[in-house]
């Protein structure tokens, strides 16, 4: 198979090439109407997409790497918030609010195969049901019941600030709830239309407590803008454009809230790009750091220089295909 080249290109370079997206067709699963929708609010919520017994196989593994009863990869990335962080607690679902860089954990990277996603993503990203794609970012998210001090919220942001490739309309997140997800226990909340508006500078929030390296938020947010909140059932997927400002509210609810998610790209007309001298320079330099500090995890190779696009390079894998080079 012919792998794919890539050219190095600066971030504000435009792609001139024949739009990959028919927005006019339907697409394989998607209709007209909930293409265009996507297509002009940057964000689409499709009903039913996982089913209740494939939720449970996540929720399951997902408890077994968190009580130590199965070994995650070494490359999976084991999180704690902050603020439990700073307490001495043994390793429990309690304790462990995001699990990231699944590919190489099979259960969780199913999702990632799931045909009633990657169908949707393809008719969103594609130009077929044959276009290839590549899971480029992968999470479960175990949200915690906020403490008082809301660490538990995620403020507004876009995704676009963490990826150094384009299109970055061929680029896509699709995130599942795996139970109820509503306002108290801390929907997504998104900006309608905000895609389009292009990427803005974001910062570290100014928060109690502190943050997690590299989680940030869009500085001079302006709060008046209206946003929509995205009530889930279990299996309920939101499909969403990096580009989009979203976010979370706290976690108002006694339970922990649970949804998993991959962003994809099209792994034929995608490119990265070089972010230095742009608004995404910092982000890159505080990725590279955390991947230098951790070789093994993230499979460096002995006097590789890491960067960017080789941080992404090493945790992407390809969905339903057997391309030789790693988007």
């Amino acid at each position: 198979m012919k792998s794919l080249r890539f050219v190095l290109v600066t971030a504000t370079r435009n792609f001139s090439s024949k739009p990959v997206v028919n927005w006019s067709a339907p697409g394989k699963v998607l209709t007209v109407e909930q293409k265009q929708f996507y297509q002009k609010n940057g964000f689409l919520l499709v009903r039913n997409c996982v089913s209740r017994e494939d939720l449970k196989n996540y929720e399951d593994r997902f408890n077994a790497i968190c009580e130590r009863k199965v070994k995650p990869p070494a490359s999976m990335l084991v999180m704690k918030d902050v603020s439990i962080a700073k307490k001495v607690t043994p390793d429990s679902i309690d304790t462990i609010t995001k699990v990231q860089d699944f590919t190489e954990e099979p259960v969780l990277f199913s999702y990632c195969e799931h045909h009633g996603v990657t169908d949707v993503v393809r008719d969103l990203i594609g130009s077929s049901p044959a276009t290839r794609i590549q899971a480029m970012h992968t999470m479960l998210i175990n949200k915690p019941p906020d403490t008082g001090k809301l660490t538990s919220r995620h403020p507004m942001h876009q995704d676009l600030i963490y990826f150094p490739w384009r299109s970055e309309d061929l680029t896509i997140c699709a995130w599942t709830a795996m139970e109820k997800i509503n306002k108290k226990n801390g929907c997504l909340q998104v900006v309608p239309g905000s895609q389009t508006q292009g990427l803005k500078e974001h910062g570290y929030p100014d928060w109690e407590g502190g943050v997690n390296k590299a989680y940030y938020a869009i500085k001079d947010y302006d709060m008046s803008l209206p946003r929509e909140y995205v009530e889930m059932e279990a299996g309920d997927t939101v499909f969403f454009h990096p580009n989009l400002f979203h976010g979370s509210g706290a976690n108002r609810s006694d339970g922990f809230r649970k949804a998993i998610s991959c962003h994809y790209a099209n792994y034929d007309h995608t490119k990265y790009i070089d972010v230095k001298g742009t608004i995404q320079e910092e982000t890159g330099n505080q990725i590279v750091d955390i991947v230098s500090k951790h070789p093994q995890r993230y499979k460096v190779k002995p006097g590789q220089e890491v960067t960017f696009e080789l941080s992404w390079r090493l945790r992407s894998r390809p969905v339903h295909h057997d391309g030789k080079e790693n988007l």
